[in-house]
């Protein structure tokens, strides 16, 4: 019951991050919308900086690697968010002034 409470929180914490990005994507600063994938891109960087290993260089750069993939998948998914979000805007923009042009 306990990890069905928590999955369930775990969903609903997500769903919220991507609502607040869709949020600030679509504001006219493009600056709100990087606030998020700029956050969890140092909170990747934080975890990499947390690897204490003794074994060879070898393993040592696969975890970090492997790390880094695996942390940056939400900045992935954020910068996505945000890159269509803006596409959206332009495009809009481009519309209003071809608009405006044709009166």
């Amino acid at each position: 019951m306990r990890i069905f409470i928590m999955l369930t929180m775990l969903l609903i914490f997500m769903a919220g991050v991507i609502l607040l990005q869709l949020f600030l994507s679509k504001r006219h600063n493009k600056w709100l919308g990087l606030i998020l994938p700029i956050f969890t891109f140092a909170f990747s960087i934080l975890f990499v900086m947390n690897i204490r290993d003794t074994a060879n260089l070898i393993q040592i750069i696969i975890l970090i690697i492997s790390t880094l993939l695996i942390c940056n998948i939400p900045t992935i998914i954020l910068l996505a968010i945000y890159s269509v979000c803006r596409k959206n805007i332009k495009r809009k923009c481009q519309i209003e002034k071809m608009n405006i042009q044709d009166l």
